[in-house]
């Protein structure tokens, strides 16, 4: 099996790790879209250094967390959703969410981006010391 091969096994087994994360932290469909591709080209350059210490599930968390959140930090040339509703003058009503699912993700979205990661590593089954190593904070 080729390295690329491996690659696409791992990341189809473990997509749902990606597709989560991303969730928490986008804002609209292109955007998810866009922080799926950049965690997939991410998780592609660091794969040579996966020396599979770890389980490859917490190594990909820490790539997929350290992509968001380099990719939020960054400043946007622009600001799709609030310049077109400024430019159409649109009052912005979020209809309410009826899905607890759906509640969830964006009462956890609200959250500082820290508060958002250690709840999204929580609520996939890492311990506080699993969790720790993936952010790189104390237990």
């Amino acid at each position: 099996m080729t390295e690329e091969q491996r690659f696409l096994d791992l990341m189809r087994e473990h997509q749902r790790i990606v597709l989560r994360l991303v969730g928490l932290y986008a804002n609209d469909a292109d955007e998810r879209k866009d922080l799926e591709q950049e965690v997939l080209l991410q998780a592609w350059k660091g794969f040579p250094s996966f020396r599979g210490e770890a389980k490859f599930s917490t190594w990909l968390h820490r790539v997929a967390l350290n992509t968001i959140l380099t990719q939020k930090r960054r400043p946007r040339l622009v600001e799709r959703g609030d310049a077109l509703e400024r430019s159409a003058g649109a009052v912005h009503d979020p209809a309410p969410a009826h899905d607890d699912a759906e509640r969830l993700r964006q009462a956890i979205r609200q959250l500082p981006e820290t508060d958002r990661a250690l709840i999204a590593l929580h609520l996939d089954g890492f311990d506080n010391v699993e969790v720790a190593g993936i952010l790189g904070i104390t237990a």
